[in-house]
């Protein structure tokens, strides 16, 4: 099986994370069951260095100033590159919806763009929104609304 990066952090994220968010793990028995799981430890290593970005996003100053209602993000030419006209539709929706602000979304593309991915799916996308709600404090609300549009059917359309 070729496993990603992202493999190996929705298993995390599925089976310690999302399930018993409170227990204390330490990363050794993280990365021991992992590696019992079947993943190599080079895709271990890189998710704790997703994660550990992560965590490093969350204390540091917002990266970005408020949005200006009816502001556009402009796109760089790697992300572009990575991201299709779905992808970039999901997070515009998201924005003008609310479930993610400014600050939420620029985290979000620094994460998606963290994955080993050449070409980034809208579904692979989802998830890594849902990770970064989760992770961040004040965002049980778009959480919940991100979950509910992932497990419960297709949710609204997005254009």
């Amino acid at each position: 099986m070729k496993e990603t990066v992202l493999d190996v952090l929705l298993y995390l994220f599925e089976h310690y994370f999302y399930e018993e968010p409170d227990a204390v793990r330490d990363r050794d028995s993280l990365q021991g069951s992992l590696l019992q799981a079947g993943f190599s430890p080079s895709e271990i290593s890189k998710a704790f260095d997703w994660l550990d970005g992560l965590a490093e996003q969350r204390h540091e100053a917002p990266i970005t100033p408020r949005a200006v209602p009816g502001s556009l993000r402009l796109f760089s030419d790697p992300e572009l590159a990575r991201l299709d006209h779905e992808c970039r539709g999901l997070l515009l929706f998201l924005e003008q919806n609310g479930v993610l602000d400014a600050t939420s979304r620029e985290l979000v593309l620094d994460r998606a763009m963290a994955l080993d991915h050449e070409q980034i799916d809208v579904e692979d996308l989802k998830w890594v929104v849902l990770m970064v709600l989760f992770n961040q404090p004040g965002q049980e609300a778009a959480f919940a609304w991100m979950e509910n549009h992932m497990f419960d059917g297709e949710g609204e359309p997005v254009h």
